[in-house]
């Protein structure tokens, strides 16, 4: 038994011997070193600049014009001219309605015109005889005032009746129903043998002009209010001549062409507080339709002197807070409360809390504690976290 036991002994104090020498060589050195190591993080070291401030808003796309082809005149329609969904000029013939009534009442009205001519012509011979006359007064007064009233009355009448031509013209005319402006044509909505009518509700076609486009969107006045102030304490500046916009397709891509602002209304929707602005973009290949929805995002101008951070940095506390973790000197990852501003695509704006200079993790949140130790390394920006 007493030999047994020491024999036990013994290969305790042989594994302990072996586990020291272990401990003590180079290789075990390395590897309790590397567990102590503080673990690596990616940061951003923050520095101050001039940015430039836009603002998104949801909008709509909608027609520079729109033009509701209607007749004119009532009558049968004989033909539809134009390609549904194309491009019409201003001018273009569009529909067709007989024309016969019109070219009649056009005949009938030049008949009565000539008629009215010559009685005019019969008058003012007249007129001029009985002039003579009374100079040689060998007439009375009273019969050359009634041959100048009539002369004066034939007049009239050859006004009339050339106002009735001109009519019978207007109305031939109206008989072939033009394009009113330039744009693009939408579905026919009357076909040949329909029964036109100057006073019917529904339009044959609608035309609009889709370039330029709009894009009509919506601000608070709040938001209004303090891009004003801003500007006015001289932490804006214009860049250009005009507020350049562009637009956030529904695809999430970004229109090739850029926009201009070009007004906002002066009068606030009671029901949100909010102004509606419009923006003008070019449109040639007609990629915008009325309607659509878009994102608008206007260039507000340049602002000096400001912090930005990746939005992943952005840490909440329980209480809804904004955080960052930032390095300190001790090389401890701790959390700063800061207050945000706007987000301005994969970066935010922090008005308060940051200085430059200060390094903010952005990466390898899981790896560490607040308040624990790291290697804060720069951050491979534009790589999020797995």
């Amino acid at each position: 038994m007493l030999n047994h036991m020491n024999k036990e002994a013994k290969g305790r104090s042989l594994w302990a011997a072996l586990a020291m020498a272990a401990a003590l060589s180079p290789l075990g050195a390395r590897a309790n070193e590397a567990a102590d190591a503080p673990p690596l993080v990616g940061v951003v070291t923050v520095e101050r600049k001039e940015i430039l401030m836009t603002k998104d808003a949801p909008g709509r796309i909608t027609p520079m014009r729109i033009a509701e082809v209607r007749p004119r005149v009532s009558g049968i329609v004989l033909e539809r001219t134009f390609e549904q969904g194309g491009v019409v000029e201003k001018g273009a013939v569009l529909y067709r309605i007989d024309p016969t009534p019109f070219q009649i009442d056009l005949d009938s009205a030049r008949a009565a015109l000539a008629k009215a001519e010559a009685t005019l012509f019969q008058a003012s011979r007249q007129e001029d005889r009985l002039k003579a006359l009374l100079n040689g007064q060998t007439t009375t007064q009273a019969q050359y005032d009634l041959a100048l009233a009539a002369e004066r009355q034939a007049e009239a009448d050859v006004m009339s009746q050339k106002a009735a031509v001109r009519r019978a013209e207007v109305n031939l005319e109206y008989a072939t129903i033009r394009a009113p402006i330039t744009g693009r044509i939408g579905r026919a909505l009357v076909t040949e043998g329909a029964l036109a009518s100057e006073n019917q509700p529904a339009p044959f076609a609608t035309i609009q002009q889709l370039d330029p486009i709009y894009a009509d969107f919506t601000q608070s006045v709040a938001e209004m209010d303090a891009l004003k102030e801003e500007m006015e304490r001289g932490g804006f500046k214009p860049k250009g001549d005009h507020v350049r916009t562009r637009l956030i397709l529904e695809n999430g891509k970004t229109y090739p062409l850029e926009g201009k602002l070009l007004f906002s209304d002066i009068t606030v929707d009671p029901g949100t507080n909010q102004v509606t602005l419009r923006a003008q973009f070019p449109n040639p290949e007609a990629l915008l339709l009325p309607g659509a929805y878009v994102r608008v995002q206007i260039e507000e101008g340049l602002r000096a002197n400001t912090i930005t951070v990746p939005r992943q940095a952005i840490q909440r506390n329980n209480a809804g807070g904004a955080e960052v973790f930032v390095v300190n000197d001790q090389g401890r990852a701790v959390l700063q409360p800061v207050r945000l501003g706007r987000t301005l695509g994969d970066q935010v704006v922090v008005d308060e809390g940051l200085h430059p200079g200060n390094r903010v993790v952005v990466e390898g949140f899981q790896k560490f504690m607040s308040g624990g130790r790291v290697d804060p390394r720069p951050a491979a920006l534009g790589r999020t976290e797995g």
